[in-house]
């Protein structure tokens, strides 16, 4: 009987023999760990479609992060909740904002830990859409104004980085200018340069109350089916001042992290949304998966593909296991 030279599995054959020879590694270092702040005192009310995730207050928020720092995870991702919405989103720019309370609550307890925070609207407009909408459409340019105030407002409480997610045209430009001329040019951007209209946000609407009231988000998220555009749409927020370049949802976009990941040298997010968090969740619930092993095997792929940083509801879970 013939055997080839080269066995394969000579180097499968034991654990220390794995990790020696393993390619791709995972680390805390690479999670990004995201939040949901509500107004009140001792609010924790957990996200029935997301299991371990809750709207926090402020208090709880600034203990979650402080956990989270204590696990090696360097920064946390905030999404606010407003005590009240309106058509022009207002609670997102006002200076006591909830987002913006959390922001100077968390870098008072825990001054090294990353605070990032996403720049959007749907969570404070009572239409649950990401900008202003005059006669059913969602306006641009006037849309792109508030963002501006939004992400000044962010960094003037303290936000490491600001994350525009509205994915209206030339936002990012608009914000590095009003960050620049305010004294704020060392404040980066992480830009959601490729965000897809996508069925697996599902959960995260229920966690962020933002389901919009009509409609949907087709006009301005990109379709599924282009992968080019991703390349052209990434190109223009690097050209703007993009300092990260963020892929949404991960896992059915692996292509096109790795496209990405070929043609830029600059740092790529992936965020690995709540509908694949939950996926994994439910079938763990049901006995059809090993969620552990799944949920490490989903980050490693995210990471494989080409992504620097990994935006996950997992982060927690997964650096407790790296760190053993």
């Amino acid at each position: 009987m013939f055997f080839p030279q080269y066995r394969a599995r000579r180097m499968r054959s034991s654990e220390t023999i794995r990790k020696m020879v393993r390619e791709t590694t995972l680390s805390p270092d690479d999670f990004i760990y995201p939040l949901f702040v509500a107004h009140g005192k001792g609010v924790k009310k957990e996200i029935s479609s997301m299991p371990g995730n809750f709207q926090q207050s402020v208090d709880n928020i600034v203990r979650d992060a402080k956990e989270t720092f204590a696990l090696g995870i360097p920064a946390v991702l905030l999404f606010g909740i407003p005590a009240a919405k309106d058509s022009r989103g207002s609670e997102a720019y006002a200076d006591d904002g909830i987002v913006q309370q959390a922001v100077r609550a968390i870098k008072d307890a825990v001054p090294d830990i990353l605070v990032v925070t996403d720049v959007c609207l749907c969570e404070y407009t009572d239409h649950g859409h990401c900008g202003i909408v005059e006669n059913g459409e969602i306006q641009n340019d006037p849309t792109v104004e508030l963002l501006c105030k939004e992400a000044l407002s962010h960094a003037r409480s303290g936000a490491d980085i600001v994350a525009p997610s509205d994915m209206m045209d030339g936002r990012v430009g608009a914000i590095r200018e009003a960050l620049d001329d305010s004294g704020y040019s060392g404040t980066p951007i992480m830009s959601y340069a490729v965000k897809y209209a996508s069925s697996f946000y599902g959960p995260f609407r229920e966690a962020a109350e933002s389901t919009p009231a009509y409609g949907d988000r087709r006009s301005h998220q990109m379709d599924p089916a282009n992968a080019r555009e991703a390349l052209r749409e990434a190109e223009l927020d690097i050209d703007e001042g993009a300092d990260i370049i963020m892929v949404k949802p991960a896992l059915p976009y692996l292509d096109i992290i790795c496209r990405l990941r070929e043609n830029t040298d600059h740092p790529i997010a992936a965020y690995n949304v709540s509908g694949e968090f939950s996926m994994i969740k439910a079938a763990e619930r049901l006995g059809w998966m090993d969620g552990r092993r799944a949920m490490m095997e989903s980050l490693i792929g995210i990471k494989r593909a080409g992504a620097d940083i990994i935006i996950t509801y997992f982060a927690k879970e997964a650096a407790e296991i790296l760190s053993k």
